[in-house]
């Protein structure tokens, strides 16, 4: 029985290992939802290039830092080339590798967000390659080695809050204040401005795909059915309660619950939860997410409004913020729950020893992380450059990067109408307008009593606007989706916490030329079908027309409108 339980722990292993991998689509699902149109292919490349070449970096010499047989003090792991995976396929232990490079490239693919939509490609490639090659080995050694000196003193990280998390966020921090903020960020005051994503739907499919990633990414190293099923449990409750946090403060403090910050918060605990998923209990994971729902919020807030570093994903706030959390809450909410004894943390009785060894293992982590990186990105900077020029990043990444003129193209021109006419509302309580004294009418040519009314309206009223004209005889009208706004200048909403204005609103633009159908006729019908009461319901626009000429026919004024 120990042998087969030891034969599907170890599929497993490898299970847990292809789920990690997956969550590369996650991750290029949040990072293409929470940034514009226009930098959607850069994102992507970035995501594939990121493990692609995190493999070759790995292959290198990755997995002989991380694995190797330490060379002094537990410092850093070393197995020769030759006797390394390159060159020794069968001594290597091939299982070890696969599950060590996704973790690492999940540790590389942190940073992409945060310094998205301004980021040259090739710096990009260059960071990334660095993080795979040495520095996520070196640490990941001190805890995950065969003789991690950080292991040897008891810190505990069962499947990387500091390891990954809280180096992929703090490598995130250090590049995105050097990249400095795009273009609109931030007003001449230094207060932020919101540049909301393009397509939140895909974030949030992004997030389940993680959320969905990470029971293999916290459960793939369990040695027991016990261990597996707890472990499976906290990565539950917690982001879970740190999403409804999030749902809660948000609604509180903006009036609405935030989709952006909760969908963050969902991420948040699942990094809160990754280092002490296999020691803490339901009440700790709770206690967690609760934490991390806040903790994120506080972390946008933070360098939104404080330090001025721009992260368009919010990575900075979800893997720094809450890997630190993670390393110091196992510090406190240890209680071991698996058959194996376990330290026990602080509010378990444990005392504040295990808790210190928590904190000096974050701050070592973070020293190694933060002079390298610093070093590699001010190298980069001084070379090939980080920063794409402000031409291409208002043009945005895609094309002047990857010659790529619209990552959905086929896919551009959306429907304005659902076609669904049974579910348009006509509000009736609109007043009646008199058209007599506006619309004159005025004779040119030969050709009398013709007008063009033009609607601009909200694109979800286009339903009630076609059915109100067709019970008025209206037989020809053209739609087209626009961009506008009032004198008003558009409402002001939140996103993630920072104020967006948005100058442009989505509109549909419908014009119809009548003669025999009186204008004012039009004009109240269309009100009664657009009214709402409230600014932003749109405007009505009244031409005279000189002349109508029908291109197959020929024929002008009215002729040309009437039906064939």
């Amino acid at each position: 029985m120990a042998e087969v339980l030891s034969q599907v722990f170890g599929i497993w292993y490898l299970i847990g290992a292809a789920l990690v991998f997956f969550m590369q689509a996650g991750f290029a699902m949040v990072e293409a939802g929470f940034t514009r149109r226009k930098n959607a292919g850069n994102i992507i490349m970035k995501n594939l290039m990121d493990f692609c070449l995190g493999t070759v970096a790995f292959l290198i010499l990755g997995y002989s830092i991380i694995m190797g047989k330490d060379t002094g003090a537990g410092i850093i792991g070393w197995i020769d080339f030759s006797k390394g995976p390159l060159f020794d396929f069968q001594n290597t232990n091939w299982s070890l590798f696969v599950f060590n490079l996704v973790f690492c490239a999940t540790a590389a693919t942190i940073v992409s967000g945060a310094m998205a939509e301004r980021t040259k490609f090739l710096s990009y490639c260059i960071y990334s390659f660095v993080i795979s090659l040495i520095v996520y080995p070196v640490e990941a050694h001190w805890v995950w080695g065969p003789d991690g000196f950080l292991t040897a003193m008891g810190f505990h990280d069962f499947a990387g809050s500091g390891v990954i998390h809280y180096v992929g966020g703090m490598t995130a921090l250090i590049g995105a204040a050097m990249l400095g903020p795009r273009i609109g960020k931030f007003n001449k005051d230094g207060s932020p401005n919101g540049i909301p994503g393009h397509n939140i739907p895909l974030g949030a499919l992004g997030c389940f795909i993680l959320w969905f990633g990470w029971y293999g990414f916290n459960g793939a190293a369990a040695t027991n059915e016990v261990q597996l099923a707890t472990i499976f449990a906290t990565t539950t409750i917690a982001p879970a309660v740190a999403t409804c946090t999030a749902m809660i403060f948000t609604w509180k403090k903006y009036g609405k619950p935030d989709v952006g910050m909760c969908l963050n918060a969902s991420l948040a605990g699942l990094v809160a939860i990754t280092a002490g998923c296999d020691y803490v209990n339901g009440l700790g994971a709770f206690i967690i997410g609760i934490c991390s729902g806040l903790i994120v919020c506080f972390g946008v807030w933070l360098l939104d409004y404080k330090l001025h570093v721009d992260d368009p994903v919010g990575a900075v706030g979800v893997h720094f913020f809450n890997g630190m959390l993670g390393i110091i809450m196992t510090g406190l909410f240890a209680c071991g729950t698996d058959t194996h004894p376990a330290p026990l943390g602080l509010f378990y009785g444990g005392g504040v020893h295990f808790l210190l060894i928590q904190i000096f293992g974050l701050v070592v982590i973070g020293l190694w992380t933060a002079v390298t990186m610093f070093i590699t990105f001010k190298l980069i900077d001084k070379t090939v450059g980080l920063r794409v020029s402000e031409e291409e990043e208002l043009q945005g990444l895609d094309l002047p990067e990857h010659g790529l003129a619209d990552a959905y193209a086929g896919f551009g021109l959306q429907a304005l109408t659902t076609s669904n006419q049974a579910g348009a509302n006509i509000v009736s309580t609109a007043p009646e307008v008199q058209m007599s004294e506006a619309v004159p009418t005025k004779v040119t040519k030969g050709v009398s009593g013709i007008s063009k009314v033009t609607i601009i309206a909200k694109p979800e009223k286009l339903d009630a606007l076609k059915l109100a004209m067709d019970e008025i005889g209206i037989m020809g009208m053209t739609v087209t989706r626009v961009m506008g706004c009032g004198v008003q200048k558009g409402q002001v909403t939140y996103y993630r916490g920072a104020k967006v204005t948005m100058d442009l609103l989505p509109k549909i633009k419908a014009e119809i030329v009548v003669s025999e159908i009186p204008v004012q006729t039009v004009v109240n019908a269309a009100r009664k079908a657009l009214y709402t009461g409230h600014m932003g319901d749109g405007k009505i626009f009244v031409y005279d027309v000189e002349n109508v000429v029908r291109i197959s026919s020929g024929s002008q004024g009215q002729e040309a409108l009437d039906y064939e």
